[in-house]
């Protein structure tokens, strides 16, 4: 049964030092399934995002620099978007798939431990408490109790001993969740040169094109950080600023290497 609170009523209480507010998170009906199961994939897709809003701006930025036509930009951009969102969602979902195939290994191996020597595991588990302040009697009264529920005391030794806490996540959703981010959020700095191959007067004129990829993409790399908020907890609107300056930096140093190749190519 999932715990019953409110874990983003719960994080907002910490963050604000608000004892009521935390009372009242843990008072609450537990999340439907369906908004779990949502929250599960939240750092995939905001990772997958940010990468791909800012090596795409990235493109964008060094095109320019260069001095390239519109049709570079499009061709480099949408390669991008289709390899290195492609490379970064097999990337997420081999390294998700490894990492639970490690963690149901040594569950296996925690379970036939546990089965064939109970009372090895027992002496680590109150060995693990008394390392924690716990005292000699209460530790043992704690194992006795947990050791009568083996698939919690396996939970316990999972987390205690080696330090895994399980996640039930799809390897195959997180792979999926982070290319679909790459693509969307890396469509972006390409939108207004998209519109462009249809509009001449914003064609003719690549410095309000290039302009306003920048506003798109500034604005959109301040919510993303703001989103980020959802995994790392912080101040969104830090957040949003620090985004937005590391995505300007990796353009600016994108722009830079591009003019500068073109000054020395000419």
């Amino acid at each position: 049964m999932a715990a019953s609170r409110d874990l983003e009523k719960a994080k907002e209480a910490y963050k604000e030092k608000d004892v009521e507010k935390m009372k009242e998170a843990h008072s609450v009906k537990a999340p439907e399934r369906h908004q779990r199961e949502a929250g599960k994939y939240v750092k995939s897709l905001i990772y997958g995002g940010v990468d791909g809003i800012i090596t795409t701006f990235a493109i964008v930025a060094g095109v320019v620099g260069a001095n390239l036509d519109f049709s570079a930009i499009l061709i480099l951009g949408f390669a991008n978007l289709l390899a290195d969102g492609l490379s970064m969602g097999i990337g997420d979902y081999l390294s998700s798939k490894s990492e639970r195939e490690y963690e149901m290994g040594e569950r296996e191996r925690e379970e036939w431990e546990v089965e064939h020597y109970p009372e090895g595991e027992k002496k680590e588990m109150i060995e693990i408490y008394e390392d924690k302040g716990m005292s000699s009697e209460d530790a043992k009264s704690v194992v006795e109790v947990i050791s009568k529920y083996p698939v919690a005391w396996v939970d316990v030794m999972m987390a205690e001993e080696l330090g895994i806490i399980e996640t039930d996540e799809s390897p195959i959703k997180n792979g999926i969740a982070t290319f679909l981010s790459f693509a969307v959020f890396g469509f972006v700095p390409l939108i207004t040169y998209v519109i462009a191959q249809l509009t001449p007067s914003l064609r003719d004129n690549p410095s309000l094109s290039f302009l306003l990829a920048c506003i798109l993409t500034g604005i959109t790399l301040f919510v993303l950080g703001s989103l980020k908020v959802k995994v790392t907890g912080k101040n969104f609107i830090r957040s949003g600023l620090e985004m937005l300056a590391l995505g300007g930096i990796a353009a600016a140093a994108a722009y830079g290497i591009g003019f500068g190749l073109r000054a020395l190519i000419n």
